[in-house]
């Protein structure tokens, strides 16, 4: 069974914080990112109560006024609290790991600035930590550029109900990652919030009390599915993973999709996908742009140390504002096994090595790097992982499930 979504999960998490009513979340992700969301909360006065595996968040809004928060560097929480808390009566600090505080919000802020937002930078403009002083805002039209990230626009959406007058959200640039701003407006739904929009760039949302489902199930993480799905089509699988299937609300899982199109076999239910690969059939490399899955589309960097033709992988600029620089550090650390790889301007494209190479790969404090780099160990030299435990902020026992898988 995959871990809960990292996406839903913090998202549900503040919603159910900003509800009538209390909310009972069953399958959070236990891990650091939310974990720093949960400490935050509680700081602001939200009740929050854990027994047998279950949350249950009292909602009703926060209730103090004034707190300096620590959000490690989890974007799927700063960003979002950063426009909630603009919106929140009371005198707020808000900050984060080094790398957090490398991390651009600038258009965020700007675009809350537009509502009216009081926010000053405490470091490097356009960067956390922030202070933010809280009070009631009006709403009304603007404009965020979405370059970035898709979570400026989700951050807004989330805030933009529990403002005094209604709003017109306009986003420009380039909308990165589309598939997690519908998963923000299908969480939203199920908090009984209605946004009108007739395409990705225009949102009309009135002011709205977001009134708690009672329940709410977290699926599966895709993204982390898509791990155990390349080590079966590199190992000829079959493996199955749990949790997040053909009806699943996140965009990662169009990774499965991209198996099939490379020669593996794609076997699909409600809540599982198994991918399998015949002994005679070879993984052929693909050329895509992956702009709506780049957490995925470094699972496709790796696989592609194992495709016959090289992969070539566009769409995915964002990667250098991540948790680490996720494109140098695909670009360096793919090379160190042995594979040719090629920067272009907005991904990489790798071939696979001529001869493999024995190689510690360092992960940059990166839990996606991580992960994606444990398939190399399928490779003819093995590998080895540099801090194996950066994990714990997204997936903390994954170590522990590939092994399993691995000797299954």
């Amino acid at each position: 069974m995959l871990p809960g979504s990292k996406s839903l999960s913090n998202r549900v998490l503040l919603l159910a914080a900003l509800a009538d009513g209390p909310t009972r979340l069953h399958h959070l992700l236990d891990s650091d990112d939310v974990h720093h969301l949960r400490k935050a909360l509680t700081k602001l006065g939200v009740p929050i109560q854990e027994q047998a595996g279950v949350i249950t968040v009292g909602g009703g809004g926060f209730q103090r006024p004034a707190a300096h928060l620590f959000l490690g560097n989890a974007g799927t929480a700063f960003r979002p609290l950063t426009a909630v808390l603009s919106a929140t009566p009371g005198e707020f600090v808000i900050s984060g790991e080094p790398r957090m505080c490398e991390r651009p919000i600038g258009p965020l802020v700007d675009a809350l600035r537009q509502w009216g937002a009081q926010i000053e930078y405490l470091g490097q403009p356009g960067f956390p930590p922030l202070k933010i002083t809280g009070r009631k805002l009006t709403g009304g039209p603007i404009r965020v550029d979405a370059t970035l990230s898709s979570q400026f626009v989700s951050a807004l959406l989330m805030t933009a109900p529990l403002l005094e007058g209604p709003s017109n959200l306009e986003v420009v640039g380039e909308l990165v990652s589309q598939p997690y701003v519908n998963m923000t407006l299908g969480q939203l739904r199920q908090f009984g919030v209605r946004i009108d929009h007739s395409d990705a760039r225009n949102y009309q949302i009135h002011p709205q009390k977001l009134q708690s489902p009672a329940e709410i199930m977290v699926e599966g993480d895709a993204t982390a599915a898509s791990y155990f799905l390349a080590a079966g089509a590199i190992g000829h699988g079959p493996v199955r993973v749990c949790g997040a299937g053909s009806e699943s609300v996140q965009g990662e899982i169009r990774f499965a999709r991209l198996l099939e199109e490379m020669g593996a076999e794609v076997k699909w239910s409600p809540d599982w996908v198994e991918v399998s690969r015949a002994p005679d059939r070879l993984l052929q490399g693909i050329a895509k742009d992956l702009n709506d899955i780049p957490d995925s589309a470094m699972t496709l960097a790796v696989l592609a140390l194992f495709s016959e033709s090289p992969c070539e992988i566009r769409g995915v600029g964002n990667w250098r504002v991540k948790e680490c620089d996720r494109q140098q550090a695909l670009y360096r650390e793919l090379r160190k096994l042995g594979a040719s790889v090629e920067l272009l301007d907005d991904g990489l494209r790798v071939e696979s090595p001529f001869k493999w190479k024995a190689a510690r790969v360092e992960t940059y404090n990166d839990h996606r790097m991580a992960m994606c780099f444990s398939l190399a160990a399928f490779g003819p030299t093995g590998v080895t992982i540099s801090n194996p435990d950066c994990v714990s902020k997204t997936y903390p026992h994954y170590f522990s499930d590939f092994e399993h898988l691995s000797r299954a």
